[in-house]
């Protein structure tokens, strides 16, 4: 886990979960924008990602694992006394959902950027079939995601860092994609469960990765007083990286100040 501090008074903190394959490095420059605006940033890597020690990479026994490495970050965040945001990006916001429904958080909002509620490209019938037998035999057996950079963002810059990135995870376990199989599928049947939060889900119009039907499905579904929708038309998966990132960035921390003033933090 890692720290950014605004220079000056902060006014709050973004605790951010990254997605699949990646990992924290990833984010700078919207630590950056978050650090810059007066925001102190809690990140980490999650389990068999990043620079974690795991051997096996882009492997987890449990989805619980993600749970409680985000709830340790945020346990971070609260020791600044300020009001905390969590912001979860792709599986990042399936992990943030699933957490508001399982947790009890002390926060004063969610950002949920593309969550993973459902794929674009999900694997045939056959392998679905055979991928249960082989998460009881052989859990570790690791596979390619089948995901490219290209189909992340169209942001150029972005596409060239990644193509020598070290740090990027390129094949999966059986058991990792059964775990995120079945936390989708948690995230629809606990919908009644999850924590009354201030909510806004920002979704790229043209996601290649994440199907956004479901995403929109379960936003129509969830049961919480306040809740907002922000459809991207012309963006891929990795919003908060496309050439309309400022943009995309602005309307996040306007839901956060909207939020802060709601509780009477700012005026």
């Amino acid at each position: 886990m890692w720290k950014w501090e605004a220079e000056g008074d902060a006014k709050a903190v973004i605790v951010m979960v990254h997605g699949a394959m990646e990992h924290h490095r990833r984010y700078g420059w919207l630590i950056e924008m978050w650090r810059s605006s007066g925001f102190h940033v809690v990140m980490g890597d999650l389990p068999g990602q990043g620079m974690t020690t795991r051997s096996n990479r882009g492997h987890i026994d449990s989805f619980d694992e993600y749970i409680f490495e985000v709830k340790d970050w945020i346990q971070a965040a609260y020791r600044y006394e300020l009001p905390v945001f969590l912001l979860g990006h792709s599986m990042g916001g399936l992990i943030s959902i699933r957490m508001m429904q399982e947790q009890r958080l002390n926060i004063a909002g969610v950002i949920l950027s593309s969550p993973c509620l459902g794929l674009i490209h999900t694997p045939s019938k056959i392998s679905e079939f055979l991928s249960y037998g082989l998460n009881v035999i052989f859990p570790t057996l690791r596979m390619d995601s089948g995901l490219t950079i290209q189909m992340a963002t169209r942001n150029q810059d972005v596409i060239e860092a990644d193509s020598n990135d070290t740090l990027y995870v390129t094949k999966v376990s059986v058991r990792w994609y059964r775990e995120l199989a079945g936390a989708m599928k948690e995230a629809f049947l606990n919908l009644g469960k999850t924590q009354d939060i201030p909510l806004l889900v920002m979704q790229g119009g043209d996601d290649k990765i994440v199907n956004k039907v479901p995403v929109k499905e379960w936003f129509n579904h969830v049961p919480l007083s306040e809740k907002r929708f922000k459809e991207w038309p012309k963006c891929y998966h990795e919003i908060f990286n496309e050439p309309e990132r400022e943009e995309v960035f602005e309307y996040a921390k306007d839901f956060v100040l909207s939020q802060l003033k709601a509780i009477g933090y700012i005026v």
